[in-house]
């Protein structure tokens, strides 16, 4: 049970793990493997399992609802303290080209990673 939002943990295949996100598609967890493992963390991914929300919304065929792709998963790192929101706004994270991620190239709306403009300069990154 996490303390709040921006810092979950749970148990995933029998580890206790930091949750990087939830509910993300295959390409995306290429994705964060690559950077997460680079950084020297161990990822461990599992499926996710669907909430019991959607579970009572496929019931009624009545209310149109949205379909989350039909293959989603769990990411995590064996380290439970790992924090996404203070490793990426303290610098803590690096690309494989050295640089550093940010929140644009972390949430893969760039495809190069540009330090040199502070975060908050970018109004794309405040959403």
């Amino acid at each position: 049970m996490a303390l709040n939002k921006n810092h979950e943990f749970e148990e995933i295949n029998g580890i206790k793990c930091g949750i990087v996100e939830k509910n993300v598609c295959a390409e995306r967890i290429s994705f964060l493997k690559t950077i997460l493992e680079h950084n020297g963390y161990e990822v461990i991914v599992a499926a996710a399992s669907p909430s019991k929300g959607a579970a009572a919304a496929t019931d009624e065929a009545a209310e149109p609802t949205i379909q989350l792709p039909t293959e989603t998963f769990t990411i995590g790192v064996t380290d439970y303290t790992f924090n996404v929101t203070n490793a990426i706004y303290g610098r803590l994270l690096k690309t494989k080209e050295g640089g550093i991620v940010t929140m644009a190239y972390w949430q893969q709306q760039a495809v190069h990673n540009d330090d040199a403009i502070p975060y908050f300069t970018n109004k794309e990154t405040w959403r």
